[in-house]
């Protein structure tokens, strides 16, 4: 039997374990499994050994790991793989494949102009946009956000920074120091995250800290639930199955 096994990052903040699930949930009604689980990289329980074991349980013979990820850094290439070939002495009998996370995709890349157009109709040429991740030491992580600022550049959004909350250059506070330096009336500041957790709260107090001192930046949403994600989703099983169960739709 064939599983979906969806690896959320984990929060300690509650309403962000809530987002992350409604969104899978929202996933499961449209992905033709007939097991799916819901697990965590860190913090939240169950982990994916237990995701896995939990799988099995229900008589899964197949599983597909399914990170919920934006992008591809350490938790994609090293964490979640190193529990999988954990897991693959103790069930033999199943067979793993690995999905990819959503990565750099045009989808995306219009959820991040709709948030800022969710705080503002019309964008003054004065304004720019400061894009904050996560951060890794992964090179990738840059590639990826300079990908993502073209794609932007190429939907007229021309005035675009980026910077990192951890292991990466410029730091949000650099970030935010850069868009002061650049004199823009506005700064819109997206978080590049799929939801709200520590990191959201350190960036709304940040926010806050600057406008107090007589700066001008507009905080916008997380990218968060939203129908082109689920689409997204959709099309990363449908990749990671094609080769191995032809006939999934």
């Amino acid at each position: 039997m064939f599983a979906v096994l969806y690896v959320s990052h984990g929060t300690r903040v509650i309403d962000g374990v809530r987002q992350a699930n409604q969104f899978l949930y929202s996933c499961m009604k449209s992905i033709s499994a007939p097991i799916q689980q819901i697990c965590y990289l860190e913090l939240i329980q169950p982990d994916i050994q237990e995701g896995i074991r939990r799988c099995v349980e229900k008589g899964a013979s197949f599983i597909l790991i399914q990170p919920l990820l934006l992008l591809s850094a350490g938790h994609d290439k090293r964490d979640i793989p190193r529990e999988i070939e954990k897991a693959k002495p103790l069930y033999p009998e199943v067979n793993f494949v690995y999905g990819r996370p959503f990565g750099v995709d045009q989808k995306i890349v219009d959820i991040l102009i709709e948030r800022v157009y969710e705080k503002q109709k019309t964008i003054s040429e004065h304004s720019g946009i400061l894009l904050v991740g996560r951060g890794s030491s992964d090179p990738d992580t840059k590639r990826d956000f300079a990908s993502i600022c073209r794609f932007l550049n190429k939907k007229g959004v021309n005035r675009v920074e980026s910077c990192y909350m951890a292991a990466a250059s410029p730091s949000f506070n650099e970030g935010l120091d850069l868009a002061l330096k650049k004199g823009w009336e506005q700064t819109f500041v997206i978080p590049y995250l799929l939801f709200t957790g520590i990191l959201m709260e350190t960036i709304k107090k940040s926010v806050d800290t600057r406008n107090d001192s007589g700066a001008s930046f507009v905080l916008c949403r997380p990218l968060g639930y939203h129908p082109f994600l689920v689409q997204l989703m959709k099309k990363r099983i449908r990749e990671s199955l094609k080769n191995v169960l032809p006939n999934y739709a």
